[in-house]
């Protein structure tokens, strides 16, 4: 046993890092995480390491938060038919004992038919994987006021979808997300497809969660390289000194269990800039 379990966590640590990866052909190249935006509204360079800091207590907090839950939702569809995760063993949805973050738990946004929300990870009685990610996906939407960040992630999440279809095309998350997809139609959000593509890839909550948030972090890191004159070393650097921050962003929001308490933290300047950003004709990232 302690020979499966070792292979289990290597082949998630795997799928951690190819996920992580930023060749990932997921579209990831084209955007600068709103801060080419925040540099032409007069942020300085200097200050980029205080701008990964405010997305992480905000945007990135709501995102990671949903793809945790996303995750559990496409676990009951693999649950339910007895499916394989990419460690090649049964998948289960296991209890967290983490308490969900902070930052307004949104408790006022109820997105189930019944006015609960509870069990999504544990096999909630006649409710299925498709309802589930109809809730979180409403709930991220609830909590992402700006139509130009709802836009960025539903393209992103295109990118992502592509990736899950390729790698696991008969898994029945994939088709749970679609059967969700086409009663909320347009396009899911990356959050929602990456919790999707968690659950496939055998990896944690707490793994998905710190995707995110490093994958965010990076993110700005390197559109920084592109926008301001910098040493490569000192971006590095930034990542690195994030790193308290991205593991308790992941320890907070790895326990969240059901979409309405989604933590809903407001970022007005992210925001703006987003929208405005979104009706430039000069521009080096999409976003």
């Amino acid at each position: 046993m302690d020979g499966v379990r070792e292979d289990a966590d290597g082949r998630a640590e795997l799928m951690f890092a190819l996920l992580a990866d930023a060749r990932l052909p997921t579209g990831g190249h084209t955007q600068s995480a709103g801060l080419e935006p925040a540099l032409r509204a007069g942020t300085a360079a200097a200050d980029v390491p205080r701008y990964i800091d405010a997305r992480l207590r905000t945007v990135v907090r709501v995102e990671a938060a949903t793809a945790v839950v996303a995750r559990l939702a496409a676990l009951s569809a693999l649950t339910a038919h007895g499916a394989h995760g990419a460690h090649g063993g049964p998948v289960s949805a296991e209890k967290s004992n983490s308490a969900p973050g902070s930052c307004g738990s949104g408790a006022e946004f109820d997105f189930s038919a019944d006015g609960s929300a509870d069990g999504v990870a544990d096999g909630p009685a006649g409710r299925t994987a498709e309802g589930l990610l109809v809730e979180v996906w409403a709930a991220w939407a609830a909590r992402t006021p700006s139509a130009a960040l709802r836009e960025t992630a539903q393209r992103l999440g295109r990118g992502y979808l592509r990736l899950l279809r390729r790698l696991w095309a008969d898994s029945p998350a994939v088709t749970a997300l679609d059967a969700a997809t086409a009663v909320v139609g347009g396009h899911p959000p990356r959050p929602v497809v990456l919790g999707a593509t968690a659950a496939c890839a055998g990896l944690s909550a707490l793994q998905t969660a710190r995707l995110v948030a490093y994958e965010d972090v990076q993110t700005v890191a390197s559109a920084t390289l592109k926008l301001e004159p910098l040493d490569p070393a000192v971006a590095t650097g930034w990542v690195v000194d994030a790193q308290p921050a991205i593991d308790a962003l992941a320890r907070d929001v790895a326990g969240i269990r059901v979409a309405r308490d989604l933590p809903a933290c407001g970022a007005p300047l992210v925001e703006a800039w987003a929208q405005a950003h979104a009706t430039r004709t000069e521009r080096l990232f999409s976003a």
